[in-house]
């Protein structure tokens, strides 16, 4: 993966090109195994500072979704060469069946409330795609995992939305999960 992205011009704002540049050697350092320590986790909870003119946030965000995947596969055939393709199966199995047991909650019930004033994700959004979600492991219905990592939904305030770390921790489990499968 090259490490030299778009730019954003000099009067918009970008993410740090050195902060990318040196997350992204980490990255490989890590996919080569040759650093421990470092998994698919990190990537979809790397964040970077910004700058002016720094790389454009929508390409960089991008190639870390296509990183991800990349790990999810490998940790998929680490997993299928120790242990088997069976036994991979039935731990995919199982965390795909943790999964969908939240989403057999309730519409309205599915996540945790927000604080009050805490910003919060809207319901009604969230829930549509979790619908969506249990016709795709129940039904396999078609869909991919940048449906699930491009939702995007309205904003809340408090109690009348889901907590975003919450919901976004959720969904981040359920892409790996998606990304896992060929």
């Amino acid at each position: 993966m090259s490490t030299s992205f778009e730019r954003v011009s000099r009067f918009s704002v970008g993410y740090d090109m050195h902060e990318v540049d040196e997350f992204l050697a980490r990255a490989r350092t890590a996919y080569e195994g040759r650093e421990a320590g470092f998994s698919g986790a990190d990537i979809t909870s790397a964040s970077f500072g910004t700058e002016r003119g720094g790389y454009d946030m929508r390409v960089v965000d991008e190639a870390l979704d296509r990183l991800s995947d990349a790990f999810a596969l490998q940790s998929r055939d680490d997993a299928i060469a120790a242990k088997g393709e069976g036994v991979w199966v039935a731990q995919l199995t199982e965390r795909a069946e943790t999964l969908k047991e939240r989403l057999e909650r309730p519409a309205g019930d599915r996540f945790a409330p927000a604080a009050q004033g805490e910003p919060s994700y809207d319901r009604t959004d969230v829930d549509a795609l979790c619908d969506q979600l249990v016709a795709y492991f129940t039904d396999g219905l078609p869909m991919s995992v940048d449906d699930v990592r491009r939702a995007a939904f309205r904003r809340r305030r408090g109690s009348e939305g889901y907590r975003e770390a919450v919901v976004d921790v959720y969904l981040d489990h359920v892409a790996d999960v998606m990304a896992s499968v060929p």
